[in-house]
């Protein structure tokens, strides 16, 4: 008995699996979980919040924008910067989808209640990557009320 227990604590890790392919909608799943933990705590609300917006945006279920938002995190957490991802959105998608997008990031920025720098800081740095015009910023700043 021993001998399995001590077997159980001694195996090998397994294989790390691959990070799911970054196009443009994973791209934007990361940056919406970057901008949650911008500020170093991810609530609930703003969990909730990605993955309403991943539904909506994908047509997705419940279920399968749950699964979505969990590999748009391993994105988010193992791929350093927003320069890529932004890159991903801004050559994958028109100009209104990239303005739906930033409407995307300040409602999740803003999931929590809780009014915060950081987290308004790289939503407009991710905007300008976007190639958005301070118009449309600032529209789509003020289009997320969160009800």
């Amino acid at each position: 008995m021993f001998e399995r227990l001590k077997a159980f604590f001694h195996r090998p890790a397994p294989a790390p699996r691959p990070l799911p392919e970054m196009d443009a909608a994973h791209a934007l799943g990361a940056l919406l979980v970057k901008v949650a933990v911008a500020d170093r705590a991810y609530l609930f609300e703003e969990i909730e919040q990605i993955d309403r917006i991943l539904a909506e945006a994908f047509d997705l279920k419940p279920l399968a924008a749950a699964r979505m938002r969990a590999e748009c995190e391993r994105l988010a957490f193992e791929t350093p910067g927003i320069e890529e991802m932004a890159e991903r959105i801004r050559d994958g998608v028109d100009y209104a989808h990239r303005r739906a997008a930033a409407e995307a990031l300040w409602k999740v920025a803003r999931a929590d209640g809780i009014g915060d720098d950081v987290e308004a800081a790289l939503v407009t740095l991710i905007e300008e990557r976007l190639g958005l015009d301070r118009a449309d910023s600032e529209a789509a700043q003020a289009a997320a009320t969160i009800p």
